[in-house]
């Protein structure tokens, strides 16, 4: 079924086609909210806020438009309400379990201090540009639909993911000569 199929039978009370949706997106709105809020406890909190938002407007969504926009605009806005609300803090270390087993110990540290350097970067980054460049390059989120999500032109979408690429690039580049 399509995402506006299930969004219809939503509307009209069926848990198990919204269920479908939650099923679908859940791992992306979590991503998203985590570039916002720099947290996984605090991004599960703002994606099943989001979605319980989702749940109770879903009479309200336009089927004529894109169902994955509408619900990532109100993720976004889930997870600003969390971070304004609680406040920034410190995110955790990495845990060295959470690398890959297959690999030597020598290329889990690389990774795990790439993940890190990535995160201290990300957070350097304005509010819009992060989840720009998050929804575009690791979503696979199209500029038009980050658009909307934002409430913001798709020009400035495709200005933001460019001064971020630009901005890790260079903020990348030395971090990885020294550990090649």
């Amino acid at each position: 079924m399509t995402d506006a199929e299930l969004a219809a039978r939503a509307a009209h009370g069926d848990d198990n086609a919204f269920g479908q949706l939650v099923d679908r997106y859940a791992p992306a709105a979590r991503r998203v909210a985590r570039a916002l809020l720099g947290s996984d406890a605090d991004a599960d909190d703002a994606a099943q806020e989001g979605f319980l938002s989702a749940w109770k407007a879903i009479g309200r969504f336009d089927q004529s438009r894109p169902f994955r926009p509408w619900l990532m605009r109100i993720v976004l806005n889930a997870a600003r309400d969390a971070g304004r609300r609680r406040g920034i803090r410190e995110t955790d270390a990495l845990s060295p379990d959470a690398a890959d087993r297959r690999a030597g110990p020598d290329v889990e540290a690389g990774r795990a201090l790439l993940r890190d350097r990535l995160r201290e970067v990300l957070a350097t980054l304005p509010e819009r540009q992060r989840v720009a460049i998050t929804m575009f390059d690791a979503e696979g989120y199209a500029h038009a639909e980050i658009a909307e999500a934002l409430g913001v032109p798709e020009g400035t979408v495709r200005s933001d993911v460019f001064h971020a690429r630009r901005a890790l690039r260079a903020d990348l580049a030395p971090f990885l000569e020294d550990v090649r």
